[in-house]
């Protein structure tokens, strides 16, 4: 058994956590950054840099004394090195290096969305390679077959906006409010999912990927023209948002005959109604159905310190030289995609 320290600083969390490679969660601790950004709308890349610098050591010192473990204790470090924002990212991934040459231990550098695509097989011991990952947050949205620890085969991906952008950016048109997607989730509820008509991009096309950008411009016409309750736009984009993920997974589990479930994982899979759908979704195709708890679905830094306790086992550790990413992509040999979709 492995004891891994996680620390997370990919965007406006700031986390540490201490997990064991027999899924024991020792401790886990987040700090926030939602009134710093608030009345900004979204994340301020410099203003999220900082706070880092200024949260992160004690948070680590506090999943320590949770623990009753000292650093000499942990058999490894393990820090989001990408992809995110570049100055949180570098502050995470140099406090990892300083900590491991200090104490003689061995860096894990991970990539944050291997963090979120094996975070479900922390919390489902029943998981097995390979399975069929939506990968839905705020930068990204991906259909991936997960083979194994550092194998990975995307099948799908965003031509342009990732659905958690666009989350936030309907929230910030209607006026609900920064983190968006539980805004919109939480307006959606009082309204008419049918109420305005908007587009589904992508639907029923060949073509395997993802598009929202349309999307966010069809709210947009649609708030301007004073002819729905804010409510109602709400619940129809989360509808629109939610026909565009079962269609395109669909056409998924037809490419990956061999997947053991349909799992779904990141920020927009905290979402009830994109949950309930892909539920029934893998019913209807006979699959097992896997989403972690809901905080283990947005950023956080036991994700980190469990891709760590995995590659550890392997024996995939990184040197000192390990760079700080913007962009790393899982499977760097997919084809490109067509608009954006190089950024996944």
């Amino acid at each position: 058994m492995s004891l891994i320290l996680g620390i997370e600083s990919s965007c406006d969390e700031t986390a540490a956590a201490l997990v064991a490679s027999d899924r024991r969660i020792l401790a886990h601790a987040l700090a926030g950054q939602e009134a710093a950004h608030r009345p900004f709308g979204g994340v301020v890349p410099e203003i999220a840099a900082r706070a880092h610098v200024e949260i992160l050591p004690a948070l680590i010192e506090q999943v320590l004394a949770e623990a009753g473990i000292d650093l000499d204790e942990v058999d490894a470090i393990a820090a989001t090195a990408g992809p995110g924002l570049i100055g949180g990212v570098m502050v995470g991934l140099v406090t990892a290096k300083g900590l491991a040459l200090a104490a003689g231990k061995p860096l894990i550098a991970v990539n944050h969305l291997e963090g979120h695509a094996l975070s479900p097989m922390l919390s489902e011991s029943d998981l097995h390679f390979p399975y069929l990952l939506l990968l839905v947050s705020g930068g990204h949205c991906q259909l991936l077959l997960v083979e194994g620890v550092g194998r990975y085969r995307r099948l799908a991906t965003t031509i342009d906006d990732a659905a958690g952008e666009a989350f936030d950016k309907t929230a910030k048109l209607l006026g609900l409010g920064f983190p968006g997607g539980p805004a919109v989730e939480r307006a959606a509820k009082a309204g008419d999912p049918a109420a305005v008509k908007l587009p589904r991009p992508l639907v029923g096309s060949d073509e395997p990927h993802f598009s929202f950008a349309g999307l966010k411009s069809a709210v947009l016409r649609a708030k301007q023209s004073g002819l729905h309750a804010d409510a109602d736009i709400a619940a129809s984009f989360q509808q629109a948002v939610v026909d565009c993920f079962v269609d395109r997974t669909r056409r998924a589990i037809a490419a990956a005959p061999g997947a053991t479930a349909l799992v779904v994982a990141g920020g927009v899979a905290a979402n009830e109604s994109v949950r309930a759908a892909l539920t029934a979704l893998a019913a209807a195709h006979e699959l097992p159905f896997v989403a972690p708890p809901l905080w283990l679905c947005t950023d956080n830094a036991a994700m980190i310190a469990w891709a760590g306790a995995l590659r550890f086992e392997a024996g995939l550790t990184d040197g000192l030289d390990a760079p700080a990413r913007a962009r790393w992509p899982l499977d760097p040999e997919a084809e490109k995609a067509r608009g954006a979709g190089v950024k996944a």
